[in-house]
């Protein structure tokens, strides 16, 4: 797979997690999203010319304590110059955390079976024994009230991370799936061209294991396909067992690259 591939993915989940404000300088992209979720408040390589950050770590500092954050360093393995960036960082003692595979799943021309979305009024009909699955182009407030429950979110969490998935600029679809009248599952995808990214792929923790995540990456994937997708592409914490076995079974068989953090030492 060639790195263009690799850069493609990279710049495809940035625009499909964005930060709610961003600065740059040189070579790297500087993120700020009040505190929710590293990948938006962390600095990140633009391009393969990102190979020395040392230089700019002092002002780096200075940015990130205006906006009340810790400096965080995003360190692909597709940059040439990522060993020199990590031995640079350890001279100034930051410590790395984080690790994270980006996976890719190619399409070759596949078709994917899936039940059609409902209407919101039909949605409130949907049943035990018929799980449905809405996929609705903005995240409504039934779904951002679901994630935020589903994954325990703070009240000042769920009110940025809405403000996140607001900021989204590409095409979006909002899976939810419904039972016994309630969201039990909530993934999204987002479109960049022809590359689909998945992003928030949530099952409530009692119902994991019943093949409701396999069914919401199956409704993804045909509501993808049908707006053109040809691959997707995917971020998954390395020591995610669970996690990884699920998008392996997927067809998410292709490791692009890897990605950890950096966090600069507490002064």
């Amino acid at each position: 797979m060639t790195s263009g591939m690799a850069w493609r993915a990279e710049q495809a989940c940035l625009d499909a997690w964005p930060s709610l404000r961003s600065a740059m300088r040189g070579d790297w992209l500087l993120r700020f999203g009040e505190g929710v979720s590293r990948r938006a408040n962390s600095v990140n390589p633009l391009h393969e010319r990102a190979t020395s950050i040392a230089p700019h770590l002092a002002d780096f500092a200075a940015l990130y304590r205006h906006h009340g954050q810790p400096l965080i360093v995003r360190v692909p393995t597709l940059l040439a110059g990522a060993a020199q960036i990590d031995r640079e960082l350890d001279q100034h003692g930051f410590s790395r955390e984080g690790e994270t595979c980006t996976l890719l799943r190619d399409f070759a021309g596949e078709r994917f079976e899936s039940s059609p979305p409902l209407s919101d009024a039909s949605a409130a009909d949907a049943s035990a024994a018929a799980p449905a699955i809405i996929i609705t182009p903005r995240a409504d407030a039934s779904w951002l009230a679901a994630i935020a429950r589903l994954q325990a979110q703070s009240s000042s969490h769920a009110a940025v991370y809405a403000r996140v998935i607001d900021a989204i600029a590409v095409p979006t679809g909002f899976l939810a799936l419904h039972q016994h009248g309630h969201i039990v599952a909530t993934a999204y995808g987002a479109l960049h061209g022809d590359l689909l990214v998945v992003e928030s792929v949530v099952v409530d923790e009692l119902l994991r294991g019943q093949g409701l995540g396999r069914r919401m990456m199956q409704a993804l994937f045909a509501w993808a396909t049908s707006h053109g997708a040809t691959a997707a592409c995917l971020q998954v914490i390395a020591d995610n067992t669970a996690g990884c076995a699920l998008y392996a079974s997927l067809g998410f068989d292709h490791e692009l690259y890897r990605y950890h953090y950096r966090r600069a030492p507490a002064r």
